[in-house]
This record gives structure tokens, C-alpha cells and sequence, in this order.
């Protein structure tokens, strides 16, 4: 028997109970992360002045200029690029990489392959011109253990002589298995930094920003890069990213953001820096936001029978949440309900397409106030079995919620959300 579509409400009331104690616990973080930016604001002498809109080369454009420092301290680095010039987190990647790298020089992902759309950038698939392996970079990748944590023997012995970046992917991307935390990531940077100190230790901190109590550039890596469209914009930065980092992997990346000799002195945006500066001020809230919806998604479909990654209850290192759909047509109807309980677009219906970067169709619900924003609401995953659905985001809760409610009547609707 098929139960009604009035049961979903009960479902995801018994749900928040089931989690009210881990909600009191991120409130706490919130509050203590809250408290952390709002000092720094306060020590940079933030005001008015630094929201002011440059046009030209920029030289001395201070809003710019002090946004970075900002950034530096919020990431205990010596220094911080971040420019809204930059397009998107993988932007962001392949200037870093291009920016460490040199020809002949080796990359080694310790965390598997990375995420789908660094494959042409590295050279794995397709043939777009200019990618690092056609600058004469080789790759090679190690396979985490069967726990889903780094192997540091194994990475430790698959270094080279002419190995220059280690490059760890803190969040999951479109695989099974748990993101990392900072401090998991410590005892590889350690080894790493001991055998051999030339070497970079670049993280993907991609969706991870505000999750834990340090960032990986506290406990050693050399560089870390993020979207400002994800976690650290709060849903309010319109575009753009950032890395912090060491001098040294700071400066050789500002030559490919403009040129050499030339690095972080220019840059000029027209628009105001306000978006971005309060972006980062809300941030902890949004972040907190998100990952109660995570975890309440997470905690509905387990009472449903439905595997996902992380559980309810995990420590968390992402704002990602993973369920197994099984089927193609849960998957859809998932992503659709999702989309329709958008504020923007709420009448487009996602399917599955061959979008560029990807090896397999992929389905995206986004009804975002800023386009692709991963830090509002949305949902998206590669057509592949077992047909793993991504969540991630949520500016609000109830939002979150809502568009939860949304997507189970969807399922069902389509008789498919219930296990037999």
C-alpha cells in the first residue's frame, strides 16, 4: 500500500526531532565562526570606502587590496588573491596548477581523479587545446583507502623526482566516499613537507569553507582555492574565487592571473566590492544554514531506506550531501521536484544533457538568484549508476525544507519513492 502523500510531513517532522541535538551543535559553530569574522572585520578597519567600485588598470585599488588581506588572515597565510575576475572554481584550479606547475613537472592527486570538469584542464579526456598535459605535464593519481581516507604510504611512494604539486580534493565531487576534513589531510602534509619541501601541497577547498574549526592552510598546505559562489560568498559575491596561500605559491600564481612581473598590481572591477565583503561577513550563517538541510535530507531518505553519504549524524568536511537513488527515474524526479520549488525558474524542468566538462549526461536543478551559485539550493549528478543525486546548499532552511517536501511529493507522484 502506498502510503499517502500526508505521511511526507510526519516524515520529515520525525526527521528534525531525530536531529535536534546535532542542529544545537551547529549553532555553536555558527556563533563561534560568526564571532571569528566579524574580529577580523573589525581589525582590517573595514568601511565604506572599501565597497567603492575602480575602472582601468586598478593600481592601489584599496577595497581589492584589502579584501585580499582580509582573506590572508581568515586563512592564516602570508597571502590571498581574490578577484571576480576569476569565472569559477575551476578557473580558479587550472590557474593554480598552471601557475605551480612547470613542463616536465609532475601533479599527483592523492585523493583518486579529481573532479570531472579538472579532466581536459589536465589532459585525461578530450583534446582542448592548452591543457597541462600538452605543456608537457604528467599526471598520476593514488587510490584512497578502502575507508575512504588518504593512503600516505602510498602517495609518499608514488612520488617522482620531478613531482612539484600534491593535490588534494577536500570535497567528494562525483564520488562515493566521505570528504576530508583538515585534520585528516594533516598527517599527508606533514610527510609530505618532511621528505620533500619543494614541493606544493595544493587543496580544492571547494564547499568545505566554515565546516570545521581550521582550514587546511592553518595545518600546512601551501595554497588553498575555493569559489567565491560557493561557501565563503554566503550567497551574496555574484561571481569570482580566491586561493591563500604561502608568498612563495601566491606570486607564481598572480603571473598567470594577469601576467609576469606584473601579478596582483592591477585588476579593477566597476561594480561595487560590497557584494563580496558581505558575502564573506554572512557566510557562517549561510553555511550553517545549508548543512542543516543537508542533514536533513540525509536523516528523510535514510528513514526511506536509502543509502547516503554522509550520514545524518557524520562529521561533516562538505556542504555536499550524497543519496543513492538506485534508478534514473528517481534521480529526475528528485532534481525536478528540487527545481520546482526554486525561486527562480521554478517553471523550467532539468533533464538530463551532455553538458560540457562531463563524460556522462548530467541532470542540474539550479533555480539560483546568482547563476550555478552551489551555495543555494541545488541538485545535480552525472546520469551513471547507481544514479547518485548531489545536494548541496540552501540559503535558508525553510527553504531547504520546503524544496525537500517538494521533491518527495515529486517522487511519489511518480510512484517511485518508495522502496518495496
Amino acid at each position: 500500500m502506498t502510503p499517502d502523500k500526508t505521511e511526507i510531513p510526519a516524515l520529515i517532522d520525525r526527521a528534525e526531532k531525530d536531529l535536534a541535538e546535532a542542529f544545537a551543535l551547529l549553532e555553536k559553530r555558527e556563533l563561534a565562526q560568526t564571532g571569528r569574522v566579524l574580529s577580523l572585520f573589525q581589525e582590517h578597519h573595514i568601511a565604506l570606502r572599501h565597497f567603492a567600485p575602480t575602472t582601468g588598470y586598478g593600481y592601489d585599488d584599496v577595497g581589492r587590496d584589502t579584501l585580499e588581506k582580509l582573506f590572508a588572515s581568515l586563512f592564516h597565510t602570508e597571502e590571498a588573491i581574490v578577484r571576480p575576475q576569476i569565472a569559477s572554481g575551476t578557473h580558479a584550479l587550472a590557474m593554480c596548477l598552471f601557475g605551480l606547475l612547470t613542463p616536465g613537472s609532475h601533479l599527483l592527486s592523492a585523493t583518486e581523479k579529481p573532479y570531472d570538469t579538472m579532466d581536459e584542464v589536465i589532459g585525461l579526456s578530450g583534446n582542448a587545446p592548452g591543457s597541462l598535459r600538452e605543456m608537457g605535464v604528467s599526471y598520476s593519481d593514488v587510490q584512497m583507502t578502502p575507508d575512504g581516507r588518504i593512503d600516505v604510504p602510498a602517495v609518499l611512494a608514488a612520488l617522482r623526482p620531478e613531482t612539484r604539486v600534491v593535490l588534494i580534493q577536500r570535497s567528494r565531487g562525483y564520488a562515493w566516499r566521505a570528504s576530508l576534513t583538515p585534520r585528516q589531510m594533516e598527517p599527508l602534509i606533514s610527510a609530505v613537507h618532511s621528505v620533500r619541501p619543494d614541493v606544493f601541497i595544493m587543496v580544492d577547498n571547494c564547499y568545505g569553507e566554515f565546516l570545521c574549526d581550521e582550514e587546511p592552510t592553518e595545518l600546512g598546505t601551501d595554497i588553498a582555492v575555493g569559489s567565491m559562489i560557493k561557501n565563503i560568498g554566503g550567497g551574496l559575491a555574484p561571481t569570482g574565487a580566491y586561493l591563500a596561500g604561502t608568498k612563495r605559491a601566491i606570486d607564481r600564481v598572480a603571473a598567470r592571473l594577469t601576467a609576469p612581473g606584473i601579478g596582483r598590481e592591477v585588476g579593477s572591477y566597476a561594480a561595487s566590492y560590497r557584494p563580496f565583503y558581505q558575502g564573506l561577513f554572512m557566510a557562517p550563517h549561510t553555511v550553517c544554514q545549508a548543512v542543516r538541510t543537508a542533514m536533513l535530507a540525509a536523516r528523510v531518505f535514510e528513514l526511506l531506506g536509502y543509502e547516503t553519504t554522509p550520514s545524518s549524524l557524520s562529521e561533516r568536511a562538505d556542504i555536499i550531501q550524497a543519496i543513492r537513488m538506485d534508478s534514473p527515474e528517481r534521480m529526475v524526479a528528485f532534481c525536478q521536484g528540487i527545481q520546482a520549488a526554486s525561486p527562480v525558474d521554478s517553471d523550467a524542468v532539468p533533464e538530463p544533457w551532455d553538458m560540457p566538462g562531463y563524460q556522462h549526461q548530467v541532470i542540474m536543478a539550479a533555480g539560483t538568484f546568482v547563476a550555478g551559485a552551489s551555495i543555494e539550493l541545488s541538485a545535480d549528478g552525472p546520469m551513471r549508476p547507481p544514479y547518485t543525486v548531489y545536494l548541496q546548499g540552501g540559503l535558508t532552511y525553510a527553504h531547504g525544507k520546503l524544496a525537500l517536501l517538494s521533491a518527495l511529493r515529486h517522487m511519489q507522484d511518480r510512484d517511485c519513492l518508495y522502496r518495496e
